[in-house]
């Protein structure tokens, strides 16, 4: 690597780290001639799939629309950035490690809606009644029933109910 203050070629590595998620290599690099020092990040250069839109149009994938997305089901829910982070980074990572180099559009939505889920129950029925247009009450109320129906533990915890039992609601009557 060339030195970026004198441009002399023989620059040598003083100290490597990963960094907190162990995705990037932090290295320490001084030159030999100007004895000048500098960062470098190191990651993996893994490219994401192009995304096939539903009227056949091929873009780019776009991080920002997938966050948007995930905001948006969010919105008024009290749920930390970090989450929101950490859910993003893994529908990357799991397009990262796809073989192909295209996929389609409606593949990254089930990826959000696998996130969100995880996340909040709330926010991925909103997610899901976009996404598969929901038409009709009934349509919410069927895919309530399977979410609690497979609810973990440790989701129930940190979870509100998303339809109260009726006996509660009769009791505040």
């Amino acid at each position: 690597m060339h030195c970026p203050f004198c441009n002399y070629s023989d620059t040598k590595v003083i100290d490597s780290r990963l960094t907190a998620d162990n995705s990037q290599v932090k290295r320490r690099r001084e030159c030999s001639k100007c004895e000048n020092r500098w960062s470098t990040m190191e990651s993996a250069d893994l490219n994401l799939p192009r995304v096939i839109k539903k009227d056949n149009s091929r873009e780019d994938f776009s991080e920002k629309k997938v966050e948007r997305g995930i905001l948006r089901a969010l919105n008024k829910r009290s749920v930390n950035k970090d989450s929101i982070d950490v859910a993003i980074q893994n529908i990357i990572n799991k397009l990262k490690a796809l073989t192909e180099k295209e996929i389609i559009s409606s593949q990254i939505g089930v990826l959000v809606m696998q996130e969100l889920r995880e996340i909040d129950q709330v926010a991925y029925i909103r997610f899901a009644s976009v996404y598969h247009s929901f038409e009709d009450l009934q349509a919410f109320q069927d895919i309530i029933k399977i979410i609690e129906k497979d609810l973990t533990p440790e989701m129930m915890k940190t979870q509100l109910k998303l339809i109260e039992d009726e006996s509660i609601n009769r009791k505040k009557k």
